[in-house]
């Protein structure tokens, strides 16, 4: 399943995150959504990543 998140970003990243995209034909979101995976993958990898979560998260 597929969640939905919104962020802000600076206007300059969100135009490198636009060419970036446009450049390899894809939808802006598309390549955000890639890049938070890569970026989740690499710090569970690199031990930077707890996967216990805080006693004070509820699970939905």
């Amino acid at each position: 399943m597929s969640k939905r998140v919104y962020v802000t970003l600076p206007d300059s990243i969100f135009e490198d995150l636009e060419w970036w995209a446009e450049s390899e034909g894809r939808p802006t979101a598309n390549l955000a959504a890639f890049l938070i995976e890569v970026a989740i993958r690499q710090a569970k990898e690199g031990g930077k990543f707890h996967e216990q979560k805080p006693q004070n998260q509820q699970t939905k």
